[in-house]
């Protein structure tokens, strides 16, 4: 129009790429430009993905955790210079909700993460090492063995027929075995990680935590040791979250954090209530004060994450006498 001004395009704004991962594919969707693509999850894949991103100028990449399907995809975006975040599926599910949006599909989850990297500006990480990942993946293993075990123990109990318990004793020696070589490994893979290995000696060095215990912590808690101690309980779970509206004060409970951790911290809580002086003191009053035997035991849990946390950012292993 004669005499009006047209803006000029802003060519700074950021550009955000979505990426939906499965097995055979990385569907693609960059925001603002609409520009959308599929690539296969494979080595020639994601060449051709970084290249994509670097011609459409992305400045941000989001991806949702898909267990170890994103991690080559994570690896290898990071490594061609892009900043990327990695997100809980469950928070992308409840942003999609929240944007109105109920159909699910590979490109439309792809173009949601898009439009989340603009909304919430998730913070990019770097992936961790390699030997982190693989231990992580054997760690996953002997928890899943374990409880492998379980079952047989269960199943062969309640058996009647001696030859299906005598074929339930053979999987138990076989899982029995596994377990063993698993645990060789780990503790192989953490001694050859001077850093790994100094965690391990200082967690073990708590009253109640063992080896097992230490190495899951180690291999699926990463940023133990480096953030605040409210930080490191929401993270594994053990924070009572407030549920509170208007004059309601509703009851507390915990609720997310990460599974396996939370799990092995409870079998930790159930020694250090009785073979940790400070815990078992305080496990006591809580006790005296009217507590569910659960709520204290959670409590328990906390106070182990926090010690945890506080030892490794500090350097030093449990005394009884703190520095």
């Amino acid at each position: 129009m004669q005499g009006k001004v047209l803006p000029e395009p802003n060519t700074m704004a950021p550009v955000y790429a979505g990426i939906d991962v499965c097995k055979e594919w990385l569907d693609v969707y960059v925001h603002p430009t609409g520009r959308s693509l599929r690539v296969a999850n494979d080595h020639c894949g994601r060449r051709r993905l970084n290249r994509e991103l670097t011609a459409l100028g992305v400045t941000r990449v989001v991806m949702e955790a898909t267990g170890k399907y994103h991690r080559a995809a994570q690896r290898s975006v990071h490594a061609a210079g892009f900043a990327v975040a990695v997100v809980d599926p469950l928070r992308a599910r409840l942003f999609a909700k929240a944007c109105g949006l109920l159909a699910k599909t590979d490109r439309i989850d792809a173009r949601l993460l898009a439009l989340m990297g603009e909304a919430l500006e998730p913070a990019a990480v770097a992936p961790p090492p390699e030997a982190l990942q693989e231990l992580q993946e054997l760690v996953n293993a002997r928890t899943a063995a374990t409880a492998e075990r379980t079952a047989l123990t269960n199943r062969r109990g309640a058996a009647q027929t001696a030859f299906l318990r005598a074929e339930l004793g053979r999987r138990l020696i076989a899982v029995k075995g596994h377990v063993e070589r698993l645990d060789v490994e780990i503790e192989r893979r953490i001694r050859a990680v001077p850093e790994l290995a100094r965690r391990h000696v200082i967690l073990t060095s708590i009253p109640g935590v063992a080896a097992v215990t230490a190495a899951v912590l180690i291999a699926n808690f990463a940023e133990l040791g480096a953030c605040s101690g409210k930080q490191a309980a929401m993270l594994a779970g053990v924070a009572p979250v407030a549920c509170e509206s208007g004059e309601r004060i509703g009851h507390r409970a915990i609720k997310g954090g990460r599974l396996g951790v939370r799990n092995a911290v409870y079998m930790a809580a159930l020694s250090a209530s009785s073979h940790n002086a400070d815990l078992t003191a305080f496990a006591r009053r809580l006790r005296q004060a009217g507590k569910p035997a659960k709520v204290v035991l959670v409590a328990v849990m906390r106070k182990l994450i926090i010690l945890a946390n506080t030892l490794i950012n500090q350097n030093r292993p449990w005394s009884p006498i703190a520095p």
